[in-house]
């Protein structure tokens, strides 16, 4: 079974969630996507032994580790030119307020009711910009791992540092 790029989007919805209960149907919700997506994603993240089949919370350090070292291969984002989107990477919480932003139009998600111009950034599904709008903490988790998609080799330290933080690590 091969990993899907919305597989990782569904874990960090769920970190974001802690230990919160939740259901198929109430992460689709909150993702904008199909609970029989989420099923499937769920089904293909315990068979990558990136979630547990009992207890329904992800494995974090199975997680953390395939972040740090393998998202960037398997999910490179495409760039673009530029568009009107939502802030990623180091343009983003909470890496905007650590790393100096360049001279440059920042990386975006591609949205038309996004407030900031740059360039066009490939999000790990399409319906990131709007649920991240719609939860800090999930939008903080899917700018992190954006930057360590592609993030500089200074921005992606900054970001793994980050992300052990957030995933209790760190």
């Amino acid at each position: 079974m091969i990993l899907k790029p919305q597989d990782i989007y569904i874990l960090l919805k769920l970190v974001a969630m802690g230990e919160s209960q939740w259901s198929y149907a109430s992460v689709a919700g909150d993702l904008i996507m199909s609970a029989s997506e989420v099923h499937a994603g769920i089904k293909r993240a315990i068979a990558a032994r990136l979630m547990a089949a009992q207890g329904g919370q992800p494995l974090k350090k199975s997680l953390e580790e395939f972040l740090i070292h393998g998202v960037k291969y398997a999910f490179p984002p495409d760039h673009g030119g530029l568009t009107r989107g939502v802030p990623t990477g180091y343009a983003a919480p909470p890496l905007k307020d650590i790393i100096t932003q360049p001279n440059e139009p920042p990386p975006v998600w591609p949205d038309p009711e996004g407030n900031t111009r740059g360039y066009e950034f490939s999000p790990l599904y399409k319906t990131v910009p709007k649920a991240a709008i719609k939860d800090a903490k999930l939008y903080e988790l899917l700018a992190i791992v954006d930057a360590i998609r592609d993030g500089r080799a200074r921005e992606r330290d900054i970001a793994i540092k980050e992300l052990k933080v957030r995933l209790g690590s760190g």
